[in-house]
């Protein structure tokens, strides 16, 4: 199963698994890229010494090819580009592109550059910008989300952009892959279903309540940060929904999570200031919203973390509904693949 991504990367198979904060990390990154596939250690909750000695530790783990997510809005995010070219990390994946000159500094390095789109006219712009390929997330995928689904954002951005495709949001088996091949992408992009494996060091309550989640078991809200974001249906956030997500509090509790996010970083004042008006000028936040920015992080600790399914805030895709066990990152990377040639089989293709 050769496809422009696996060529890009020097993955063995078009499986992807995304950079979830809390929970890409070392163990996580390095049991996928064992197992085949490209893992993606999430450093936005890291300070840039933590991003650096993970990437050391994914190496002790595997010889594999891997790559890291970069916030591109973080004030410090040149720093952390040189360091992974220092680190000889193959691939750069950003949630959120960062200014044009990091794309710069990657691609004469020889990084290959995958930046997160939600919209056509992002893709555009990135591959204007020179990168090597675009993960596209539609609304069925976790966290931050948008509203249109992978099936009908997937063929607007192949036919967009000359890049490679990645596809993201709804995808968790073989027949999923093959879809997504024959809309054009060159591989498939996963969060929630290696969250739910035996090698994701996320607490066995929490995995439980993915387990034990419905198809209508996620809710897509923006009372959170400001942003709409597609979380488990906890207790917290039906509170939420059902009215106590505005107001005074909600600034109160934001204040909070973003003193505990610059301690956890080692951000400054300063540099918490100018992420929130980059993410505002990009992402066209409203005040409210820049203000709101630093609650995922630090509840999605309370859950992935601290394991309180309770007061924590679970991201995930509607894919969760339809998962009923944890097998190792290499199990489930070859069920997909063989999964995936039966059904192309059986179409009358070949792998």
């Amino acid at each position: 199963m050769r496809t422009r991504i696996t060529e890009l990367t020097g993955v063995r198979y078009p499986i992807v698994q995304t950079g979830m904060g809390w929970v890409s990390g070392p163990e996580l990154t390095s049991a996928t890229a064992n197992a085949g596939g490209l893992g993606i250690l999430a450093s936005g909750t890291l300070s840039k010494d933590e991003m650096v000695a993970a990437i050391r530790a994914v190496k002790e783990r595997t010889d594999k090819p891997f790559g890291v997510n970069l916030v591109g809005t973080a004030p410090d995010v040149e720093e952390r580009a040189a360091a992974l070219v220092a680190e000889q990390v193959p691939v750069a994946s950003f949630a959120m592109a960062p200014k044009q000159r990091v794309f710069g500094l990657l691609k004469d390095a020889g990084v290959a550059i995958i930046p997160s789109v939600g919209a056509r006219r992002h893709a555009e712009k990135v591959a204007a910008w020179g990168a090597d390929a675009v993960l596209v997330q539609g609304g069925e995928g976790g966290g931050h989300t948008g509203a249109v689904p992978t099936s009908l954002l997937l063929p607007q951005v192949v036919d967009a952009v000359d890049l490679p495709v990645i596809a993201a949001g709804g995808f968790f088996d073989g027949r999923g892959l093959v879809a997504a091949m024959a809309y054009g992408a060159d591989a498939i992009a996963m969060g929630t279903r290696f969250l739910l494996t035996a090698d994701s060091t996320v607490p066995p309550q929490v995995k439980q309540a993915y387990l034990d989640a419905g198809v209508d078991g996620t809710v897509v809200t923006d009372l959170i940060d400001g942003v709409p974001q597609r979380v488990l249906r906890t207790p917290l956030v039906e509170q939420l929904v059902a009215g106590g997500g505005r107001g005074p509090r909600a600034l109160v509790r934001s204040v909070r999570s973003a003193v505990a996010l610059k301690r956890q970083v080692g951000s400054s004042w300063p540099d918490i200031v100018r992420q929130g008006l980059a993410m505002r000028t990009q992402r066209q936040l409203s005040l409210r919203q820049v203000l709101m920015a630093a609650n995922t992080p630090m509840m999605i600790r309370t859950g992935m973390v601290d394991g309180r399914v309770d007061v924590g805030s679970l991201a995930s895709g509607q894919v969760a509904g339809l998962i009923d066990e944890l097998p190792t990152c290499a199990e489930l990377i070859d069920r997909i693949v063989a999964e995936a040639e039966k059904t192309l089989a059986r179409l009358g293709g070949a792998p």
